[in-house]
């Protein structure tokens, strides 16, 4: 079930600093400003401990999305701050959310982008600062319209530069630069 109590607050808030400082302002992802700027980003904080729980609250939150005009809720970011903190399971999950995609006949409609406090890209070291360009203050499923990716990406001139893009901004800030962005980072399991 998706969260209204006290906890949702500094979720929120963690997460649109993050947003701000990070993914904005390092320029992670060139289309994040206008859908922040525009109030078209919804925050879901699911109050989900289980996988099952967290699956159920991703298909309620695709149903709401695509029942919604882009104009009012572009895209969504479902944060599950109580549950998945470990990365290597919140990546096994992902495949059971791919799949909620097709169970809904969701698929080529939405995609699902992945951020978690932990994100490590495949054969990279835990510690390598490439990898904090996925990394959220919490367990994140980032739910994306394929029709606004698309627009995106003709909005923007080489954007299958962005990867490289970011790896060389995150190697030239370092750790250091990363620190004095002051995020919150969730490092303990959060519960009610």
């Amino acid at each position: 079930m998706i969260s209204t109590n006290d906890l949702t607050s500094q979720v929120i808030t963690d997460s649109q600093q993050w947003l701000e400082r990070a993914v904005i302002g390092l320029n992670l992802c060139p289309f994040a400003k206008s859908v922040h700027v525009k109030s078209l980003i919804r925050y879901a904080i699911s109050d989900a401990k289980s996988e099952s729980e967290l699956l159920a609250d991703l298909q309620s939150e695709l149903i709401f999305l695509n029942s919604v005009s882009p104009t009012i809720t572009d895209t969504t970011l479902l944060i599950a701050p109580m549950c998945l903190h470990d990365f290597l399971e919140f990546n096994q999950f992902i495949l059971k959310a791919n799949k909620s995609l097709t169970k809904l006949d969701l698929d080529g409609i939405f995609q699902i982008a992945t951020l978690h406090p932990q994100y490590q890209f495949a054969g990279t070291d835990v510690d390598d600062i490439t990898n904090y360009t996925n990394r959220a203050p919490y367990p994140t499923l980032h739910l994306l319209r394929e029709s606004s990716i698309d627009r995106a990406l003709q909005a923007i001139p080489n954007a299958e530069s962005i990867f490289e893009v970011n790896m060389n901004t995150m190697r030239r800030i370092g750790l250091e630069g990363w620190r004095d962005l002051g995020l919150r980072v969730a490092t303990t399991t959060i519960s009610e």
